[in-house]
């Protein structure tokens, strides 16, 4: 088939991209480098069934012509990092609303099928011990920055649910959980490779807050094979789906973990959110995947646990030398 990726530079999209066309389809992808990076897609340049498209998925015009010309559409394209959007407010909204709103519009006037990737801050300071899709949103005040990203992105759940209801349009779902592996930067507030590259370097390792609060990492393998199962499920059409590894792990034993590895002199530096992200920041303290939707669908579950995450970071590293 022939593939549009939105934001397709980014660190899942070129990901996906990379994978896709292993299985001999046709990949087109838009990106306008904000918070993609060239380099994740450069290998793929002169594959003759690879193209770039460097614009913004808010250039209608563009992204017209790209709709009409491919059979699906992945929409990965969005503001991202925590740091990044309290950062840039103003521009995180309308990427992620509009653009969002451009993609649906244009795939229903040409009868394209959208992945849309959503997030796990959809379910805010909802800290159950294990989410499932149909759970309550807990949200705090819209004065703080953090939650304008939540209802972004849950606001583009209702448009693309509002396609499919009334529109017909074939869409699915996901909700991503954290997801790592080689290839990613912690320019954005990515905490995986953050903390291997200071323990690489023998830095503190800067844990936000106490380190206490827990989270859950997916390897990029396991994401990007559940987006491809998902859209060519046709039952999954209408559903939304968490992506995400059940093991939760806190913030300090990821370091100890990260410190114990690579047999690192790094020592842990706490450092308080506000100093961070600046005041009125908040965080929730666990954010934990419920899969058996996903599993019940389409029979994925994550083969690769934390262990095998940090190992494969650390030996993109090492080659890389990018650090």
């Amino acid at each position: 088939m022939k593939v549009l990726i939105t934001g397709g530079a980014g660190f899942i999209g070129s990901n996906l991209a990379k994978y896709l066309l292993k299985k001999d389809h046709e990949i087109l992808i838009i990106d306008d480098l904000s918070t993609g990076q060239f380099e994740n897609i450069k290998h793929m340049e002169k594959h003759p069934k690879f193209t770039f498209v460097l614009d913004s998925i808010l250039n209608y015009t563009v992204l017209d012509e790209l709709v009409s010309s491919v059979d699906i559409v992945y929409h990965l394209a969005a503001a991202v990092g925590v740091e990044y959007i309290i950062n840039n407010p103003l521009k995180s909204i309308e990427v992620n609303v509009q653009g969002t709103e451009n993609v649906l519009k244009l795939a229903h006037k040409y009868k394209k099928k959208v992945l849309l990737a959503s997030t796990s801050e959809v379910y805010g300071k909802n800290e159950k011990a294990s989410l499932e899709e149909n759970d309550d949103r807990i949200l705090g005040s819209t004065t703080i920055n953090r939650w304008s990203y939540s209802n972004n992105k849950a606001l583009d759940e209702f448009l693309a649910l509002a396609y499919f209801r009334e529109k017909k349009l074939p869409i699915v779902i996901v909700r991503l959980f954290n997801t790592t592996g080689p290839g990613q930067v912690g320019d954005y507030g990515m905490v995986v490779p953050r903390f291997i590259k200071q323990a690489l370097l023998n830095k503190p390792i800067t844990v936000y807050g106490d380190g206490e609060q827990t989270r859950c990492f997916t390897h990029v393998d396991d994401v990007v094979s559940a987006l491809d199962l998902l859209m060519n499920c046709n039952s999954c059409e209408g559903e939304i789906f968490n992506v995400g590894n059940p093991e939760e792990v806190s913030m300090n034993d990821l370091a100890k973990r990260i410190v114990k590895y690579l047999k690192s002199e790094s020592k842990i530096m706490h450092i308080s959110y506000e100093k961070v992200m600046g005041p009125n920041f908040e965080d929730m303290r666990r954010r934990v995947p419920n899969n058996d939707k996903i599993n019940k669908f389409i029979g994925w579950k994550p083969k690769m646990n934390l262990s095998h995450i940090i190992k494969d970071i650390v030996k993109h590293y090492e080659e890389d030398l990018r650090f």
